[in-house]
């Protein structure tokens, strides 16, 4: 079994050496790239497990690079930025970012992350056999092997935080989850009192779905409980 291999795009020559020690102490693969070019050409290369990406970089920023990136690939991606407002966390989340780590910051805590979301990925990776993997409701097509969904027989490109909510709702239709169950089957980490992360995500999923435009409302909110599926 290969090893698994981190990349880190950071043109902080000191921070992106600290994350490599630690993450090689946990017997991480370390690659690391000073620009966002590079980054891709390596995501496109190599067989790469997760990403750290700095924001503000030379030549693409982080977040061309996730965009770019989550056209081909679902691989784990964190931010790693001195941008600390709620906007650019949002943006960075809604975009295709797994999570967002601020600048200063701890590498233990940065490690934590990055296992965590490793842990979650190749849980959702393995093989399901008990589970149902395919999910259809009125022109809604949602494939779990494929990690596709159609609408009306249209494409709808959703990223791997979407998914995994749309997912997880239309297999258990009319059943109501909370956003702190929601947040911690998709995220895979305990919630965090007061955080909209699931809230933003359900908004950029209703908006690609056209609930806006068209009769059917595929996610109901259930106020003061939660979200549920409505098929």
């Amino acid at each position: 079994m290969r090893d698994i291999s981190i990349l880190i795009a950071d043109d902080e020559e000191e921070i992106a050496n600290l994350i490599a020690i630690h993450l090689e102490k946990e017997g991480y693969h370390v690659i690391k790239v000073s620009d966002g070019q590079e980054a891709i050409r390596v995501v496109e290369t190599q067989s790469i497990d997760l990403l750290i990406l700095d924001i503000m970089m030379p030549k693409l920023d982080g977040y061309e690079v996730t965009r770019r990136i989550r056209e081909k690939h679902n691989m784990p991606i964190i931010f790693l930025s001195a941008k600390t407002s709620d906007f650019d966390k949002v943006q960075g989340l809604v975009i295709g970012a797994d999570d967002y780590v601020t600048k200063p910051f701890t590498p233990i805590e940065l490690v934590a992350r990055v296992n965590a979301q490793l842990r979650r990925f190749m849980k959702l990776n393995q093989p399901k056999t008990d589970y149902v993997t395919c999910v259809e409701f009125r022109g809604l097509f949602i494939s779990l092997d494929q990690r596709t969904v159609t609408l009306y027989g249209d494409s709808i490109e959703l990223t791997p935080k979407e998914f995994d909510i749309l997912y997880l709702l239309a297999s258990h239709p009319k059943k109501v989850f909370s956003v702190e169950n929601i947040f911690r089957q998709v995220w895979g980490e305990a919630y965090f009192e007061g955080g909209n992360t699931v809230m933003v995500h359900i908004r950029t999923l209703r908006k690609k779905l056209e609930e806006d435009i068209r009769k059917d409302k595929w996610i109901k909110t259930v106020w003061g409980v939660g979200y549920t599926f409505n098929g």
